[in-house]
């Protein structure tokens, strides 16, 4: 929607060739992405032409084959990407981040330019089975060997997991939390594919590390950094996670609405009901409202400022959004919505997966209360 980052010109301008754009190949791979969504498959043919179009790569620069934006550019592929059922790059660009943040010379010669353009698939291995926001309890090591390092752990929650050809990998070393940029081709490395409720197109796995040796080259970051790696990027990309939310509830209204403007009941259609009228409203305030939220913490990142509130904020107010957004839908469709192969469904869950995703909506409650009551001002309201 875009209420703040349309006022600048040369943005809107690309914000609607963006648009239009990714909506023509969503249209034209319909089938095919619908299909890969309901057998759990990373589609990574179309996932290369969507990074051939430049838009895997927003935030990296033309020189390593991105299209040279900011977290502006970012948020409107992310939402886009949720508006139109598309696969998502979501973690390339958190690998971007890293590596643009922390990654030394060699290690982005070596990755930076096919994540951006597709060539390349990363995730992220992170959660454990009782390790997620806290990583006090991880138990994933990485143990000094001569010149390298011995990585031995398993993690859960992998997004694109068994898929990807470079996986970041939050380990404990002596020297406290630590991460590895591994290559998915060393030996020691299993992964199992699971199976999640939604965005099924970036399919989870868990991944094993049992004794994999890499290099001292493979470390981002100091040993004991990890926790500054981490944030770094997760700031960001609660954005994204806030963007494609939005998109999400834009495709639930959308096609809502398209179904209800012409479903007949009795001399009426659905639309006419004002009980209906005040659902369309309040979904689009409350999507306008996020929109807001979202641009404004983008805005505030291009001025160099710290943004955690103000993401915290965006991605709290874009989960409920879309919950909303995707419950009306449900309303105003009736029994068509009620079949597998309507897109309501895929919208819920994908919506559930990513309320979880980069900090649940409680989390952000907890940290939105403590900056209020930490503050003399109350960030604001005194």
């Amino acid at each position: 929607m875009y209420p703040l980052l349309r006022h600048d010109e040369q943005r809107s301008l690309w914000i609607d060739e963006t648009r239009s754009t990714l909506g023509t190949f969503a249209a034209e791979h319909r089938a095919e992405l619908d299909q890969a969504n309901r057998d759990n498959v990373f589609p990574r043919e179309l996932y290369r032409e969507v990074g051939a179009l430049g838009y895997l790569g927003p935030i990296v620069p033309t020189e390593w084959g991105g299209l040279g934006g900011g977290v502006p550019e970012y948020a409107v592929i992310s939402e886009e990407v949720g508006r139109h059922g598309l696969v998502s790059g979501q973690i390339a660009v958190q690998g971007e981040r890293w590596l643009l943040d922390w990654g030394t010379q060699e290690q982005k010669e070596q990755w930076l330019r096919g994540i951006a353009t597709g060539e390349v698939v990363f995730s992220e291995s992170i959660s454990e089975k009782n390790a997620g926001s806290s990583f006090k309890t991880m138990k994933s090591s990485a143990v000094r060997d001569g010149s390298d390092w011995i990585i031995n752990g398993a993690k859960t929650h992998v997004n694109l997991g068994a898929d990807c050809d470079v996986t970041l990998v939050y380990a404990v070393a002596e020297e406290g939390l630590t991460s590895f940029l591994v290559d998915m081709s060393l030996d020691g490395i299993r992964t199992a594919v699971t199976n999640p409720v939604g965005l099924r197109l970036i399919r989870t796995a868990d991944v094993y590390f049992d004794d994999v040796r890499v290099p001292e080259s493979a470390l981002l970051g100091a040993p004991g950094e990890g926790l500054e790696t981490f944030l770094s990027t997760f700031n960001i990309s609660r954005l994204g996670n806030a963007s494609e939310l939005i998109g999400l509830g834009r495709r639930a209204m959308h096609l809502a609405l398209e179904y209800a403007v012409d479903r007949q009941v009795g001399d009426n259609v659905v639309t006419d009901f004002q009980g209906i009228q005040w659902m369309i409203a309040d979904n689009w305030s409350n999507l306008s409202a996020a929109s807001m939220a979202r641009d404004h913490a983008a805005l505030m990142h291009l001025q160099g400022n710290d943004i955690a509130l103000e993401t915290s904020l965006a991605k709290r107010l874009s989960i409920d959004a879309a919950e909303e957004a995707s419950s009306v839908a449900y309303s105003m469709v009736g029994g068509h919505g009620l079949y597998f192969d309507q897109p309501y469904a895929d919208i819920l869950n994908d919506i559930k997966v990513l309320k979880v995703a980069g900090g649940s909506s409680e989390i952000l409650r907890n940290y939105i209360a403590r900056r209020i009551l930490k503050d003399p001002q109350r960030e604001g309201v005194s």
